[in-house]
């Protein structure tokens, strides 16, 4: 088959047109603002030369210019903005960028209203007002990071007539489980400190001179009020059996705390009929920026809104970078067919529990075993962190006092005796009890060198972190029978079934997609915790007051399996 992937928009020597401050009006008779980058192409045949749109809404502020680190592969101009496209990339190549000032944001007036469906409604509107303007040809695309990635999957849901494809490049669809709270367990750390910076990104900067009301909205507490899910979290979430446009899904496998669930929930589930899935590694933002990143944003955006056969639905759908561990730099990528993996061998690793729990950072109370456990074995640990100012859930440091001790316990498999690839959703089925009424379960996996030291990756900060996490709280264990897999099980989280004392409860807890090549003599460990682990920040999460003084307890054996269910990847 002929290479087509070369058969992409080339850049022309366009002059590049600049228009700010767009009023685009929407069906409540509010306007947002917004900021157009075009190509001027002059007329062909006695018409303007029409083209294509990538858009984007958010409450980042269209005026920011970004200024990109030095060792982005795209380098700094004028006109870049925060996880969007580089207009001085994507105009030559004939394509008009519009970036959205989100309602209540930046120079936009009305009611903040974050990630919600009135923005998703604002972005409808924008999106077909701006398909009909004179020099637009009518075709949309969305194209962007994160929040510029969220929006897409709340966009679609409405089926915009104009907009042509979307491509949400690590992107939350979720908004309760991939963001808020992580198997019902509230993800303070990251979302309130967004909040907050956010707010003072508009009130404490230059957009106050101009929008003094900005970004006023009660997300916190909107967020804190409905803690289970319900109607509150679906509407401003990814409603896969509406979405049907075509969908290129990427996620990063460093992003296991906010946006990795919402790229693979979005391929299996989208009813869309043209999906495609890729995973990389790396930052936020290099990897989009990268020329390899950008070559495949082209050939998608120009087979969808220009109609060019540029092979990419040739291509088998899934495009996964495989990780072999430590790597700074990009890991080589593999195509496949399906997700999860058609030959996954499913594989249980079995807690066997040893001893008690040590005091070491790195001890370990047990083993991954291919093998079940004949008799019950259990475990107890403390269920909150002592600090230097003890055991403090009425005050507003309790979690920042410094620790106390070891938190948890940990399980190891023995050391490889060849490489052994894990790619795909995991799950831990544990046995639990506790002495409170309620009890939070955090499983960390970890890449143990042969030298006993951790081997990290990199993550979407560029920060050091471990393979993969899950978290459930004990009162949320309830299955959705119809939405639960054998390999990702799906909580409702909508009513909570309260622990009894000490009495043992089987839960089923959702960990996260990975992907690592576990070299000889490396060992997988799995951390199992009361509170966040190690490589959490900065995706933290509230430790409720029930903590405060519980033992909590683990059980593996005889009729209380608990096990690690892995994907194990033979070699092809």
């Amino acid at each position: 088959m002929a290479d087509k992937s070369a058969n992409v928009s080339q850049p022309k020597n366009y002059k590049l047109i600049v228009e700010k401050d767009v009023k685009i009006p929407l069906r409540d008779g509010t306007i947002l603002y917004a900021d157009i980058f075009r190509p001027d192409g002059g007329k062909e045949g006695g018409a303007e030369q029409r083209f294509p749109a990538i858009m984007n809404i958010s409450v980042y502020q269209k005026d920011k210019v970004w200024i990109p680190p030095a060792d982005l592969e795209e380098k700094a101009n004028p006109h870049m903005n925060w996880e969007t496209v580089n207009p001085e990339w994507w105009c030559p190549r004939g394509y008009a960028c519009v970036r959205i000032d989100s309602r209540g944001t930046g120079k936009s007036p009305g009611k903040s209203d974050p990630s919600s469906y009135q923005e998703s409604v604002d972005f409808y509107d924008a999106i077909e007002w701006v398909a009909k303007l004179p020099w637009c040809s009518g075709s949309i695309g969305t194209l962007g990071i994160s929040y510029h990635a969220s929006s897409q999957w709340r966009v679609a849901n409405l089926q915009p007539p104009s907009l042509k494809c979307i491509m949400p490049w690590e992107g939350r669809a979720d908004q309760y489980r991939d963001q808020a709270y992580h198997g019902g367990i509230f993800s303070l750390g990251f979302i309130g400190n967004w909040w907050l910076t956010h707010t003072a990104h508009h009130l404490l900067g230059r957009p106050r001179s101009y929008n003094p009301d900005a970004f006023h909205n009660d997300l916190m507490w909107n967020m804190m009020r409905n803690n289970l899910d319900s109607e509150w979290w679906r509407q401003c979430s990814a409603r896969w059996e509406s979405i049907k446009v075509p969908v290129y899904s990427v996620g990063n496998w460093g992003g296991y705390s906010l946006h990795l669930r919402g790229n693979t929930e979005g391929y299996m589930n989208a009813a869309s009929k043209h999906k495609k899935l890729r995973i990389h590694t790396g930052t936020h933002f290099h990897p989009f920026h990268a020329e390899e990143g950008r070559l495949d944003q082209l050939r998608w955006m120009d087979h969808w809104l220009k109609g060019k056969d540029t092979g990419i639905l040739d291509e088998p759908p899934v495009k996964l970078e495989i990780r072999t561990g430590g790597g700074k730099k990009p890991y080589p990528f593999r195509t496949e067919n399906e997700w999860p993996l058609a030959r996954t061998q499913w594989t249980k690793a079995y807690l066997r529990i040893d001893r008690e729990q040590g005091i070491d950072e790195m001890a370990t109370e047990g083993v991954l075993s291919s093998e079940p456990p004949k008799s019950v074995g259990k475990l107890s640990y403390p269920a909150s962190g002592v600090t230097s100012a003890g055991v403090a859930s009425g005050s507003s440091l309790s979690t920042t006092h410094g620790g106390g001790g070891r938190l948890g316990v940990s399980f190891e498999t023995e050391p490889m005796t060849g490489a052994k690839e894990i790619t795909g959703p995991l799950v831990m089925n544990l046995w639990v009890s506790s002495t409170s009424e309620d009890m939070d379960v955090f499983v960390t996996l970890r890449n143990i060198g042969p030298d006993g030291k951790e081997v990290y990756e990199v993550g979407q900060h560029g920060q050091p972190v471990p393979l993969t996490k899950g978290w459930l709280r004990a009162s949320h264990r309830k299955l959705d029978p119809e939405k639960s897999l054998p390999y990702r099980p799906f909580h409702p989280h909508n009513e909570r079934w309260w622990l009894k004392p000490n009495e043992p409860v089987e839960c089923q807890i959702e960990i996260w997609p990975t992907c690592i090549v576990l070299g000889k003599g490396h060992k997988l460990r799995v951390d199992i915790q009361p509170r966040d682990g190690v490589g959490s920040a900065p995706y933290t999460h509230y430790h409720a007051d029930y903590n405060a003084g519980a033992q909590n307890t683990i059980y593996s054996g005889g009729d209380k399996l608990s096990y690690l269910l892995l994907p194990v990847i033979p070699s092809k």
